[in-house]
Parts: structure tokens; C-alpha cells; sequence
């Protein structure tokens, strides 16, 4: 609360902001935001609290976080109206500003501004895992997000597992070590954003498709919407430990990817959407009910669609190359893109001139309409100067054209956005010949994923898996020599993730491994958030009976961290009604009662008793974090 109380006591030093009853302007205040003025800027500026929350250090530039400022001030409940509260549960505002004010069309749903934490530790049987899930407003949400403390940290290597030393880091201090991580997978996001914002090349998720047999349950009756907030918030914060080149891939299938595809529209700006790519992922059934359905879709987007490269696939070359240079024979393909969505206003920042032969040239359609390059300016000029260019002229229209070269009898094509193999059966069978019996239900194929890191990644680049499940990305990954980091609540992370990578180590056949002539090695950690509240969760969850959870009660009230408004007093003068609740109802009420901020141990708390962090602990978490002691 206090940053709250701070923010409105230097809010009232400008009176032009004060009503005359003593109230704060909301309006006026907001309007200011919106316009970046100066003078509320400088009064912010003022307080250290509030520009260490609403400012950024960008070389050496003091950023103002508008988004985030605009939205903590309507979330408060001092400066809202009963409309504006409306307002916001239902999602009438995005960033700040009202529908009418924007021009895109968006997703609308309740409670969308409010950030989900979905909290799950362990799987029951066919995997309906419990969740105890809450959806929070702004100011119940102050220290969710801060980076975690770590903790049981371990490497494996060939010779199996050793004790945590020290993370190896690059020349620019990068960690440079496979990472899997236990804990929510939220908060593992933003624990990583300080260490990998902007660094990571490639994000792959396989999340709960939301079917109502996947395991995504909830205890409220916004299920659709819940799976919605439970997808934006994590979606949001991938986006900023994207590089700017980068490329995130979803799967899921037709329940929910017309609505998610608007929702990464929102969050990575529609004009960065690459493609709807379909998966026949299985076999149709003869028991459905309409039309058999085969296929699932892996959409994906870019950080920055101008910067964006795909790398082609190699395939045997039947083509005829009639040109020749220094480098050897080629043929030509026209650089200005053609077809769908080759005019400019469909891809604004794709329209330049470059200059070629002391002259520049721009993307001009045959019709003489301004049009577009299929590169970035960047990517063309560099090929200009490897001399892999040429300028040639059609019609009377002058044209680029980039030099393929027939290299090997080989050549690259374009990857396609119809994948027709199943690999049926494939991600299975991979687990099964590991651990000799069934461990996961419906795991992905290395083979699918192995064709996503092929044409987005190179190697070392750094791949991202925050459901990571059976483990099949990291595990494709290390055979594809490239970094990865994989994050998982669940606690097969241990049993199954972590064991079928020491496999891969171990130079294990299945899957890839034989295509790649897979010969074992490489080395990952493994880390844990440090969990505090969570653990009280868990023993909720995996009580039994009405008596357990009265003794966990017990412990809640002596050491656990309560929400503030709980009066535990009047808890306990109506425990009989309490015990009137079904057992579903009466977990939900202990889980609503703890206080989400200290789900986990908190960086800033690593020094603070209560939370009794050991010197191991704290040598990992500094060493994580570059902490100096």
C-alpha cells in the first residue's frame, strides 16, 4: 500500500491536480500521462519509489513507463468511479486509452486487465490437474511479479550430477548454460526478464488448449476468460525477452486459436503476425461427431517483422541456373515482394529507397503503386555490398533481383505452412523406449519441433519453453546445439523433463538422434524458485479430508504470510461455518486467504530471516542475478 499512498501525496503537490474538496483529478492526471507532460513527469521524477517503479534506464536515458503508470492509476481504487471500476473488469480500456480512442479491433473480455496467477504443483490421474487460480487486481499484485529467489540448484553433465558452482556467461556477462526451471511459470518470466530480456530467438509453448479434458479447470465460471488472462499475462512478458528478430510459436488447436490470434495481434501488433501453420497432428476419428478434426495450429509472430529472417529449408535442386559471375552459376528472384500483402500499406516499414549504382530505388508494383521489399533494409544493403544484388530492367521498370547460387546440387526452399507429417505416434514412442512404460500423455515429436528451431534459430541462439511438459523442446534443442531454458510448475519436471534430459546426455536414439547422428554430451542446471506461500497451496491441494485441512490452518496462522484484509479472528469465530463448506469449497477459501506477493521468496527478502534463506541459496541467487555480496 504504500507506494500507493506515496503516489498520491506527490500527486496533491501540484494543486492543479487537486479538487477543491481535497480529491485528486483523476482525469486531469490521466490526460497528462497520456501526453507525456512534463510537469507531471518532473513530479514523479522527484520520489525515488515511484521513478525506480515507473522509469526505466534505457543508455543511460530515463524512460517513462506510460503504460504501466496510466494503468496502476486507473486500477486504484481512490482515483476510480464506480463506471471506470466496470470499466476496467470488463476490459473497455487496453494500455490506457478507450476503445473509441483506438483503431484496431480487439479482444474484449471480463477481468482482462487483471493478472491470473495459475498455480499447480502436481498431476492427478489422466492429468486433471487442481488449480487454485485467482485473478488479481493492480494493487494485489505489487510484489508478484519481482524476481524469486533460487534455489536447489545442481548441474548434470556426462558424469551425472554435481553440486552448483558458478553460470558461465559470454562476453556481453549472458548466463550460457541450459536452464530448467521449477516454479510458476509467470513468475519464473519476470525472474528472468533482468538476465534474458531481448536475448531470446525463439519461444515455443504447447499450453492447455482449454477443452475442458486438458486439465485447465477453474473454480469460477469464467473459463474462457480465465484461459484468456492466464495466456496474456504470461504472453506479455515473453514478448519482452524476445530478441528483435525473434519468433514465437503457440500451438493449439480450433477451441481457442481464432481467439488467440487476436490476442497476440494485441500483444505483438498485428503487423508482426507471420503465419498460421497447420499441423496434421493425428489420425481422424471414426466416433466424431461432425467433421473429423486432424489438424492443430502453431501461430506465429515475430518481435519485429522487419528484422525478421526465416532461414530456408535444404532440399535436392532440379532447378537450371543460366547466370554466372565470379562466385560461380545463379539465378535470379525478383527482391520486391509480389503477390498477397506486397503493397505498402500492408507492410509500411518494408517501403524504402536503397541505393544501388548511384542510383535508389524503390518497391514499385507493375501498376506504378508504391509496394514493398520482402528484406529489411539492413539485410539488402548487406547483400548490395556482397555483390549478391543485381539491377536489371523490365518493361522499362528497374528491378532487384537477389543471386541464388546452386550450391552442391542442392538448394533452399521456403518453409511451408502446411506440415503434412503426423509423426504419428512419434513423441510417444520417443518417451516409452526411455523410460520402458507411458510417463506423459500426448508429448509433441522432436521431429515437429526440430523444423520450428531449423528455420528460426541458429546455433547457440537461445530457445525458450515456459510449458515445458515432457521436456521435447529442450530435449530437441540440446541435440540441436542450441541454448535453452525450459519452465515448469509441475512436478514431473523432476521425474520426467530432468530424467530424459540426463538421457540425452547419455546420447540416447530416439526421436532426432539418428538424423542428426546424436552422440550424447552437453550439460544443463537446474534451479528452483523458492517457494513460500506456495507450499501451504500444495498442502491444501493434497489434503484429504475436513481435519487436514483444519491442521493446515493451524500452521497457515503461525507461519505462513496472510492476505492483508484477513481478520483472522473472525476466521476463527465462524469456523463451524467453515466446516459447513464441501471440501472443493473449503480449499478455495484457505488458498483466497494466503497473500499471493509471497507465493515464493522474493529477491528482496534474501536477506530477511523469516524466510530462511541458506548460503547456498543466496550464493545461487546472486551469482543469477550478478548481485554483488
Amino acid at each position: 500500500m504504500k507506494l500507493y499512498q506515496t503516489l498520491e501525496s506527490q500527486i496533491k503537490k501540484e494543486p492543479n491536480y487537486v479538487s477543491d474538496n481535497g480529491e485528486v483529478k483523476k482525469w486531469v492526471v490521466l490526460n497528462k500521462a497520456q501526453n507525456l507532460d512534463e510537469e507531471l513527469i518532473g513530479l514523479l521524477l522527484e520520489d525515488p519509489d515511484l521513478k525506480e517503479k515507473f522509469f526505466m534506464t534505457v543508455k543511460d536515458v530515463l524512460v517513462f513507463k506510460q503504460n504501466l503508470f496510466i494503468q496502476f492509476l486507473e486500477q486504484k481504487n481512490y482515483l476510480n468511479d464506480s463506471y471506470t471500476q466496470f470499466k476496467n473488469k470488463v476490459g473497455l480500456t487496453i494500455d490506457g486509452k478507450n476503445l473509441k480512442q483506438r483503431n484496431e479491433v480487439s479482444l474484449v473480455w471480463p477481468f482482462k486487465d487483471c493478472v491470473l496467477e495459475g498455480g499447480q504443483s502436481r498431476e492427478e490421474d489422466k492429468r486433471e490437474e487442481i488449480f487454485f487460480n485467482e485473478t488479481l487486481a493492480q494493487d494485489e499484485i505489487t510484489e508478484l511479479l519481482d524476481p524469486k529467489v533460487l534455489t536447489n540448484a545442481k548441474r548434470f553433465d556426462k558424469d551425472g550430477e554435481h553440486a552448483f558452482d558458478q553460470f558461465n556467461r559470454n562476453e556481453n556477462g549472458t548466463i550460457t548454460d541450459n536452464l530448467i526451471i521449477k516454479g510458476n511459470n509467470l513468475l519464473a518470466l519476470h525472474s528472468l526478464k533482468k538476465e534474458f530480456a531481448g536475448k531470446v530467438k525463439l519461444i515455443y509453448i504447447d499450453p492447455p488448449y482449454n477443452t475442458g479434458n486438458d486439465g485447465f479447470k477453474y473454480n469460477d465460471s469464467f473459463n474462457h476468460s480465465t484461459w484468456l488472462s492466464f495466456m496474456k499475462n504470461r504472453l506479455t512478458i515473453a514478448r519482452d525477452l524476445l530478441r528483435s528478430d525473434g519468433l514465437i510459436f503457440v500451438q493449439c488447436d480450433d477451441n481457442e486459436q481464432a481467439y488467440l490470434k487476436i490476442l497476440m495481434d494485441e500483444i505483438f501488433i498485428r503487423e508482426n503476425f507471420v503465419s498460421n501453420i497447420v499441423w496434421k497432428g493425428r489420425g481422424g476419428r471414426q466416433d466424431s461427431k461432425f467433421i473429423a478434426q486432424i489438424h492443430e495450429t502453431i501461430i506465429c509472430f515475430s518481435r519485429n517483422i522487419s528484422e525478421l529472417e526465416i532461414f530456408k529449408t535444404t532440399v535436392e535442386d532440379l532447378s537450371s541456373y543460366s547466370l554466372k559471375d565470379e562466385k560461380g552459376k545463379y539465378k535470379i528472384q525478383l527482391i520486391r515482394k509480389w503477390g498477397s500483402n506486397s503493397r505498402r500499406i500492408d507492410r509500411p516499414n518494408l517501403y524504402y529507397g536503397i541505393e544501388f549504382n548511384n542510383e535508389t530505388i524503390f518497391p514499385i508494383l507493375p501498376d506504378g503503386t508504391e509496394g514493398c521489399w520482402r528484406w529489411s533494409e539492413a539485410k539488402l544493403q548487406k547483400s548490395i555490398e556482397a555483390n549478391e544484388v543485381i539491377l536489371m530492367e523490365k518493361d522499362g521498370r528497374k528491378e532487384l533481383y537477389e543471386k541464388i547460387y546452386e550450391k552442391d546440387g542442392t538448394k533452399q526452399i521456403v518453409f511451408n505452412s502446411w506440415i503434412s507429417e503426423s509423426f504419428s505416434g512419434q513423441g510417444t514412442k520417443n518417451l516409452q523406449d526411455i523410460f520402458k512404460t507411458k510417463v506423459f500423455a500426448y508429448p509433441k515429436p522432436e521431429q515437429l519441433i526440430a523444423k520450428l528451431i531449423e528455420i528460426s534459430t541458429l546455433e547457440t541462439d537461445i530457445i525458450l519453453d515456459y510449458h515445458l511438459g515432457s521436456g521435447t523442446t529442450a530435449s530437441t534443442a540440446h541435440k540441436m546445439n542450441r541454448q535453452y531454458i525450459g519452465i515448469e510448475q509441475m512436478d514431473y519436471i523432476e521425474t520426467v523433463a530432468v530424467e530424459r534430459l540426463k538421457k540425452v546426455i547419455d546420447g540416447e536414439q530416439g526421436g532426432i538422434s539418428k538424423s542428426l547422428n546424436w552422440q550424447g554430451g552437453g550439460s544443463f542446471t537446474y534451479l528452483e524458485l523458492k517457494k513460500y506461500n506456495q507450499t501451504f497451496i500444495e498442502k491444501i491441494e493434497n489434503a484429504k479430508d475436513e481435519k487436514a485441512l483444519l491442521q493446515i490452518w493451524e500452521e497457515m496462522k503461525a507461519k505462513s504470510f496472510l492476505n492483508y484484509n484477513v481478520d483472522i479472528q473472525k476466521q476463527e469465530q465462524h469456523i463451524e461455518d467453515f466446516k459447513m463448506l464441501s471440501l472443493q469449497e473449503q480449499k478455495q477459501h484457505l488458498c483466497e486467504l494466503l497473500d499471493k506477493n509471497q507465493l515464493y521468496v522474493n529477491l528482496s527478502s534474501l536477506n530477511d530471516k523469516n524466510f530462511e534463506c541458506t548460503a547456498e541459496e543466496e550464493k545461487v541467487t546472486r551469482e543469477f542475478y550478478q548481485l554483488k555480496n
